[in-house]
């Protein structure tokens, strides 16, 4: 099975800050057709102009990753964790037991993020923050760990999944092998795939089961971002 969602088809919120478009159910926005996928439960696509932000807000039990496409975000964090997170680096908070944070744009130009969520697999663990610089252009046309809670690769996470990235150059072809039983979701940030004999375009929101491998083909330079699930 492949669905491919069109950017066009998220759900969408726009204020004088903030740009941002919904993979599933969130906030303001409700899809009962979309409410996740798998342990997936967030997926945004958000761009955050100058001064601009989420002032201290408390989140419980969530895996929440960011990765950075363009410009540079400042975290900060009941913890006592304050950092600035760059494009193509890639952000881990384990909220556990509870923690409060901000993310804040204090460059001078738009920051363009991936924001996932993913349920943990226990809950009331000690909360924790951490990220990295991981690029994916460093090694082209395969796929990079980012995050991991399925061995020592990547950032931590509290999960059996695995969020990847792959720049692809164009006509150049990439698999992705499932487990048994396993599924996976994935967007291109930018350029245009052939997946599984489907087009997808920039931004489209694709989720896939029910296959023992993914089979990608850029048909322009490309990049994935790619998360695999239980």
């Amino acid at each position: 099975m492949i669905d491919v969602v069109p950017f066009s088809r998220l759900g969408r919120f726009e204020n004088d800050w903030l740009t941002a478009r919904y993979h599933f159910s969130f906030a303001g926005y409700h899809d009962p057709q979309r409410m996740g996928f798998g342990p997936l439960r967030v997926w945004n696509d958000d761009r955050i102009k100058p001064s601009g932000g989420f002032a201290m807000h408390p989140h419980r039990d969530m895996e929440i990753i960011t990765y950075i496409r363009q410009g540079a975000l400042t975290h900060e964090d009941s913890l006592g964790n304050r950092g600035r997170i760059g494009a193509g680096e890639v952000q881990v908070m384990s909220a556990g037991s509870g923690i409060v944070h901000a993310e804040r744009n204090e460059g001078d130009s738009d920051v363009t993020l991936f924001q996932i969520w993913v349920t943990p697999g226990s809950t009331d663990l000690p909360p924790r923050w951490e990220q990295a610089q991981v690029s994916a252009a460093d090694h082209p046309d395969e796929f990079v760990t980012l995050v991991s809670g399925r061995g020592d690769r990547g950032l931590r996470i509290n999960q059996d999944a695995e969020l990847l990235a792959c720049a692809l150059s164009k006509g150049a072809s990439v698999r992705h092998e499932l487990g048994s039983g396993r599924r996976a979701y994935l967007v291109a940030p930018f350029g245009k795939l052939i997946i599984q004999g489907r087009t997808v375009e920039a931004r489209d929101g694709v989720a896939i089961e029910g296959v023992p491998a993914i089979d990608i083909q850029a048909t322009e330079a490309s990049e994935i971002v790619l998360l695999d699930l239980p």
